[in-house]
């Protein structure tokens, strides 16, 4: 298992050295989760997660400060030896890669529990390939989303164990920590649960473990609530844990604990005991939150929802994917189905059941990412043990073969499917080559990443209007505060963006100058200003990029592509300053 990841963690620091050098995040999250944790070192209160240069810090962030822990603990660790800049540009490195480790130790457990040593090393190698589970814990990702799949494991691990209490409590916990990482757990959370409370139907002997399982995790969100939360404990929420969801974790609890009064009267009085438990748990929901029935995503402003959430790709399908991401995220997970169905069929007693348990998990994550892409790492982290199966199989036939030349070819052939995901992205690709995208003609030199609007520092601290994807790393990278980032509670500041750069030049400075903004920046050629041109062709933007000049918008010169422009206001008797 060290091995698999030392190799695996050489890939990824090398392939992304320059990345690393430049401290160039794959995702704005990323930035903005480093600024939280500067800001908590700097003296933010552990209860205040608002990022106050964001639109005035008027809306709380929906993370945890979970994540914030070991990536300031690093920093603090390093900063005697390394001093503190450097202290955090190495945690930056380091904790992606921890989480990478104790994502191959968890999966090479979870193989050993449902087929013994000799799927270790094949399920270690496949997930060690896997592009959409590596891509999340690769240098420089140290958002939540390893966490997730740390905790989802982990959880699932003591799933497969003996059935007890102590293995239920583990599970439990597990789950309490990673919904309070991210409710987008949630989805991985219900099929843990529902799976353990099926074995449970079929098995009353696994009791014990369900009913720890339910509690801890009721108890655990409570309390990790209470410490993360602090005085705003009580405020509702869609996004994240909240009153509502607490509420219906305890009464989940308690209808799984007092289930037990009907354990050993039949299968059907067992099954009634859960839907009993379901329709009470759905019923609280519908009273204490009805609207997140509608989802996080489901009360924003048509204009946010239709140009900004629509252009989150990750939080889409996978038919809403390039298809060669769509197969790459999901060849490992069908590859996990197949090989976990195997490995049913040849097992049999409490092997079969975990294999039942882990095929079923399998089945739900895959599903899972089909609908929501951005769950594509944990489906593929649970599916390496089962696609293990298979490869087991054909490594042991290939290596049958008595001939010298013949064995080596086989291995290696076999060895390559070790790697389904990009074998199908390849195959993708050779069918369906990718065409760029032809980009209309601009005035200014393209920007190559958000790093480009670096130079923006030299200019006094003020409020600039910037695109939504480049703000986080704005705010990293100079002492400026910003209007909008790509987060949903900030809806009303999402759209103020979007109409600065996508309206008409008239309306587009109301906006912007509403804003209280001194400055307008852009990055010419990045994505979501190319957006911007191709949805409003004679918006501020798009006019902007073709050379055009307003009398209120004093350009400022900047070394690189990067553009800023002055906001000039209006004078008091309304009019123009000069």
């Amino acid at each position: 298992m060290l091995g698999a990841w030392a190799l695996a963690a050489l890939v990824l620091v090398v392939g992304g050295w320059d990345a690393i050098v430049a401290r160039r995040f794959a995702d704005a999250d990323d930035a903005m989760r480093l600024l939280q944790v500067r800001d908590w070192l700097a003296g933010q209160g552990w209860f205040d997660v608002a990022q106050h240069r964001l639109n005035g810090g008027d809306f709380p962030m929906h993370w945890s400060r979970l994540v914030d822990l070991p990536l300031a603990a690093t920093m603090l660790l390093l900063r005697p030896l390394l001093g503190g800049s450097l202290a955090e540009h190495a945690a930056l490195v380091v904790v992606p890669l921890l989480t990478l480790l104790a994502t191959l130790a968890l999966v090479a457990s979870i193989a050993r529990r449902v087929g013994g040593e000799a799927l270790v090393v094949p399920a270690l190698s496949m997930a060690a390939l896997a592009m959409p589970l590596t891509f999340q814990m690769s240098p420089l990702r140290i958002d939540h989303h390893g966490w997730q799949v740390v905790f989802a494991l982990a959880a699932v691990r003591a799933l497969l164990a003996a059935p007890t209490t102590r293995s239920g409590a583990a599970a439990g916990m597990a789950l309490a920590t990673l919904l309070t990482i991210s409710l987008e757990g949630l989805p991985v959370t219900v099929a843990i649960t529902g799976v353990a409370a099926f074995a449970w139907v079929a098995h009353p002997g696994r009791g014990a473990q369900l009913r720890a399982l339910v509690a801890m995790l009721a108890a655990g969100a409570l309390l990790l609530h209470a410490a993360t939360r602090g005085p705003g404990f009580w405020q509702p929420a869609c996004d994240a844990m909240a009153p509502g969801w607490l509420a219906a974790l305890g009464l989940a609890a308690l209808g799984v604990v007092t289930g037990r009064a009907v354990e050993h009267r039949g299968v059907i009085a067992r099954i009634v005991a859960l839907a009993t438990t379901a329709v009470a748990v759905g019923a609280t929901l519908l009273w204490s939150s009805p609207t997140c029935l509608a989802g996080p995503f489901g009360t924003l402003p048509p204009l946010v929802y239709r140009i900004w959430y629509l252009s989150v790709l990750e939080g889409r399908p996978v038919w809403a994917q390039e298809s060669v991401w769509a197969f790459t995220t999901l060849a490992l997970p069908l590859a996990g189905l197949a090989g976990a169905a195997i490995g049913w069929r040849g097992a049999a007693g409490e092997a079969r059941t975990r294999w039942t348990i882990l095929l079923a998990l399998i089945a739900a994550g895959t599903v899972t990412a089909a609908l929501v892409v951005r769950a594509g790492a944990t489906a593929n982290a649970l599916a390496a043990p089962g696609a293990a199966v298979w490869l087991a199989a054909l490594l042991a036939r290939a290596r049958g073969i008595m001939r010298p030349l013949p064995r080596v070819a086989a291995t290696v052939a076999v060895l390559a499917l070790a790697a389904p995901g990009t074998l199908a992205g390849l195959a993708v690709l050779a069918v369906r080559p990718a065409t760029p995208v032809k980009a209309p003609p601009e005035a200014f030199a393209s920007c190559a990443t958000a790093l480009d609007m670096r130079p923006l520092a030299a200019l006094p601290p003020a409020t600039v209007f910037a695109p939504i994807d480049m703000t986080p790393e704005l705010l990293v990278d100079t002492p400026h505060r910003a209007i909008a980032g790509g987060y949903h509670r900030g809806a009303s500041a999402i759209a103020k963006v979007i109409t600065g750069f996508a309206a008409a030049p008239g309306a587009a400075r109301r906006t912007i100058v509403a804003s209280g903004a001194d400055y307008l920046a852009a990055c010419p050629g990045m994505p979501e200003l190319a957006l911007y041109r191709r949805i409003a062709p004679a918006g501020l933007w798009a006019r902007l990029a073709r050379g055009e000049r307003f009398a209120w918008l004093h350009p400022v010169a900047l070394p690189g592509p990067a553009r800023a422009w002055r906001v000039i206001r209006p004078l008091p008797e309304g009019r123009s300053a000069p």
